[in-house]
């Protein structure tokens, strides 16, 4: 970083600021700090590709939710779109957290219901072991 630090100041100085190169040099010197921050915190993702690939299904979402044929069709493809990722960093099987909330759903009739089917608190009991009925 430092090698490459130096090279973006030594050039910064001979290139035109409104060229592509120059408003490149120009960005990369006034963002250093940020640019630099995970050798700071080794803690830090040195990038972000992880957070990108789970934004990707919104953004191939969004091209589905055109043909929804109405906002309420939309709103609810966005709602799916949400909850699988929700049940997966919860650590949770989407389809068996659907299924869960598909049964539980019209049974609850109070916000401490409605609570108890979010993924984090439904955990316990979409991991307990099934007894049969």
């Amino acid at each position: 970083m430092a090698v490459f630090k130096k090279w973006v100041d030594e050039l910064l100085p001979g290139v035109p600021p409104k060229s592509a190169l120059g408003k490149a040099l120009s960005y990369t010197a006034g963002q250093w700090s940020k640019l630099t921050r995970f050798l700071e915190h080794p803690e830090a993702a040195v990038d972000n590709n992880y957070l990108e690939n789970q934004i990707r299904p919104f953004a191939i979402g969004r091209r589905s939710w055109l043909f929804a044929e109405t906002q309420q069709g939309a709103r609810a493809s966005a709602n799916l779109y949400s909850l699988v990722p929700c049940a997966q960093v919860n650590g949770l099987e989407p389809y068996t957290y659907l299924l869960h909330l598909l049964e539980e759903l019209p049974k609850a009739s109070t916000t401490e219901a409605l609570e108890t089917l979010l993924p984090w608190n439904a955990k316990p009991v979409l991991k307990a072991p099934r007894t049969a009925a």
